[in-house]
């Protein structure tokens, strides 16, 4: 089967067309315009590219509680294939083991979904975008995590809160693996601030998350990054961590072959 998936994020939304866990086309829409006829999802389904695929259903998640209903809608009446929402109301195979399970992001939830489809648990999935977030998956399901301000929060705040600092881009933050650690410019003492303390950030994170497992007695997870912000991290971690960029759409797909058994 084919499955249109979309991740609903608060600036874009994220959109693929899985078979078989493998992405066969995506992209991106902008999130408040999700109903719009002229470039929102009716019009991506419209599409030539979309259509050419032919997806047998669609999957999706939103963290964004208005356009969740203005997507809800804009599918009831622009599409006819059976729709999946992720939620923590709706996560077929996935036990979720929080108190107030309503306030666990669905993309979470998704992330959770994927990791368990694809890897097994236990495991630790670090998603890095606008924030850090750390979620735990055990035999029995989602049993929590952490969140952390993300890169973007970190540069911005940094050039919004001070007269002379500029605003930095990601790309301004790709680190080489010399780089000298006391900047000659203001812009790099920005970088090296910002990227070597994103990657330590992370770093301590992980580590106090893996020690109160191994004290709990569970085995080593398996270690997954997803995000866009994932690129900054040091060569050195990818021994340690497995890159998973499609690991929420590949858990939306999930989800939706799991509602239909």
């Amino acid at each position: 089967m084919r499955i249109l998936c979309l991740d609903v994020g608060n600036t874009h939304t994220h959109y693929a067309v899985l078979e078989n866990r493998r992405s066969l086309v995506c992209g991106e829409l902008d999130t408040r315009r999700l109903s719009s006829a002229a470039d929102g999802v009716p019009a991506l389904l419209a599409s030539e590219k979309i259509r050419t695929l032919a997806p047998d259903g669609i999957s999706f998640c939103s963290v964004v509680p208005a356009a969740t209903e203005r997507l809800e809608l804009a599918l009831k009446n622009c599409t006819p294939l059976p729709v999946c929402r992720v939620y923590h109301g709706n996560c077929p195979g996935l036990g979720i083991h929080y108190p107030t399970p309503q306030e666990v992001g669905p993309d979470r939830l998704a992330n959770c979904i994927g990791a368990q489809a694809r890897f097994g648990a236990p495991a630790v999935i670090i998603d890095m975008g606008t924030a850090v977030t750390f979620d735990i998956l055990s035999e029995l399901g989602y049993e929590g995590g952490i969140i952390a301000p993300g890169i973007g929060v970190m540069t911005r705040y940094l050039h919004e809160q001070t007269a002379l600092l500029p605003a930095l881009e990601a790309r301004d933050l790709l680190l080489a693996e010399d780089a000298d650690a006391v900047g000659k410019s203001t812009l790099a003492a920005m970088r090296f601030g910002c990227a070597v303390g994103f990657a330590g950030m992370i770093g301590a994170l992980l580590e106090t998350v893996l020690e109160r497992l191994k004290k709990d007695g569970v085995p080593e997870p398996k270690i997954l990054a997803t995000g866009g912000c994932a690129g900054i991290l040091p060569r050195a971690w990818k021994n340690r961590v497995h890159w998973t960029p499609f690991i929420t759409v590949q858990g939306l797909e999930e989800a939706f072959l799991r509602s239909m058994r």
